[in-house]
């Protein structure tokens, strides 16, 4: 999981680059064809003549570099960054034209803004949409052709269950297999009923019928259950969403009349067959993931520089009332509760959970020292959280990390409550700043959560991260 992960991470990366290297070259082209081609009949007449000067072109490439994110803003918008549902490239050139308009458009009226600061040619720019989209389709045309080749000499990332063996069920292995794109690949098939498989679905690929479901989930290694070919009663379909949920495993449908959680309805396609499935979180998008992780690496790093000094003396207040590490180092879920160490300024005795289990916080807890009690009410034992953060264990905003003890506890019990697994935990979190912490409810705490995982955006993040210095309620 962790190598898809960062696979996924590197593949938008590099699609990133490419596209800031395709657009920054085209501009330049631009710039050359407006000054030196001689192809532009116009100038002197309704376009100025060239006046040439020594940083002609040093001046315009800085422009260039500096309106580079004007472009990945728009190419974000018009979601030309997120993971492909059908293999056919020419799908994309209509969007990838009007990205290269707009961006034009905002480009220009940036350069008439600015044109008393840094002047730089409006024909050039103008230019620059034919240069620029033209590079950007050569370029995208090639990656395309890249991935493709790439793909099918990796293994997919992903393990598909298929439950249902009819004719859906045969044309979905086949579109699985038939586009190393998608990265998914059907693993096993459970039978529904008293069907009998469909003659094109390989016999290795059977496992049994659907009262085998959680044995083939382990042994196969699943991470993606499609129902195909049924029509389940609500109650066995709403049984089967939760199973999915509480294993951590995406659900989705080959539809036929579903009925169910029509609030939340995701549409996609796998080259033709359409698929219906609980929506995505905004942080499936593989260039959300990229962009909160840079925003992460820049804060934490920032926030470590700041917090030093306040760890320093905080860490001497803590020796000097009560011998001990000054560290306090647990074992916390992340995400997709992969476990890791997670650290805190020692506030409690050294011996607070001596003799005994993990211990829930209360207010006023009496194993808490008088510094610990100061620390927790302004969040400055929560500082190292930095580290994670910086080390990826964490984020600065999400859900709360909790302990895999109380996670066992709370998951069968709590509904939804693994969802809060689905992104990196958080050194803040927006049930934290509405006063959710320590002793208070985890259902409220966990609807808190899964409404920031659903409207999550960088902005949200900024917002909470803002209130995060005045939330001190409930601190304990």
């Amino acid at each position: 999981m962790k190598n898809r992960d960062t696979n996924d991470a590197l593949a938008a990366l590099l699609a990133i680059l490419a596209d800031l290297c395709a657009i920054w070259a085209a501009q330049m082209l631009a710039v050359w064809i407006r000054f030196d081609s001689g192809w532009i009949p116009l100038v002197g007449r309704w376009i100025p003549p060239v006046v040439r000067d020594p940083g002609l072109y040093a001046r315009h490439a800085l422009a260039a570099a500096a309106v580079l994110p004007v472009y990945l803003a728009v190419f974000q918008i018009l979601k030309l960054y997120s993971r492909p549902q059908e293999g056919v490239f020419s799908n994309k050139i209509p969007r990838l034209v009007r990205a290269c308009a707009f961006s034009v458009l905002i480009v220009l009226d940036i350069s008439a803004l600015l044109k008393n600061v840094a002047p730089f040619s409006n024909a050039a720019v103008l230019v620059s949409f034919a240069t620029v989209t033209l590079f950007v389709l050569a370029e995208r045309a090639l990656m395309f052709r890249i991935e493709i080749a790439l793909a099918r000499r990796s293994p997919p990332c992903h393990r598909a269950l298929i439950v249902g063996a009819g004719e859906d069920a045969a044309r979905l292995i086949e579109a699985l297999s038939g586009d190393p794109r998608l990265r998914t690949r059907a693993v096993g098939v459970l039978t529904v009923g008293d069907e009998t498989p469909h003659a094109a679905i390989p016999a290795e690929l059977l496992c049994g019928g659907y009262d085998a479901l959680e044995q083939a989930i382990g042994e196969r290694r699943i991470d993606q259950l499609i129902l195909t070919g049924h029509d389940l009663p609500r109650e066995r379909l709403v049984e089967l969403i939760l199973f999915c949920e509480q294993r951590l495993v995406r659900f989705n449908m080959v539809p036929d009349l579903f009925r169910l959680l029509t609030s939340r309805l995701e549409f996609n396609r796998i080259t033709g067959i359409p698929l219906l499935g609980v929506s995505r979180w905004p942080l499936d998008q593989v260039w959300n993931r990229v962009l909160k992780r840079l925003f992460d690496i820049v804060g934490s790093f920032i926030g470590l520089l700041l917090a030093a000094p306040v760890i320093g003396m905080a860490a001497l207040l803590i020796v000097r009332e009560s011998p001990g590490p000054v560290f306090y180092i647990q074992e916390r879920c992340g995400r997709r509760g992969r476990a890791f160490r997670f650290f805190k300024l020692r506030t409690m005795r050294p011996d607070a959970e001596a003799g005994g289990g993990p211990g829930w916080t209360v207010t006023d807890d009496p194993r808490r020292t008088r510094v610990g009690a100061w620390l927790r009410r302004y969040n400055i034992d929560e500082l190292p959280q930095f580290w994670n953060v910086l080390r990826g264990d964490m984020s600065l905003v999400g859900p709360r990390p909790e302990r895999p003890f109380f996670v066992d506890q709370f998951a069968p019990g709590i509904a939804h409550y693994m969802w809060r697994h689905v992104s990196k935990p958080g050194l803040t979190g927006w049930a934290q700043v509405n006063g959710l912490r320590g002793d208070t409810s985890i259902a409220e705490r966990v609807r808190y959560d899964l409404y920031y995982l659903e409207h999550w955006s960088l902005a949200f993040d900024i917002k909470i991260l803002l209130r995060t210095l005045l939330a001190f309620k409930n601190a304990v």
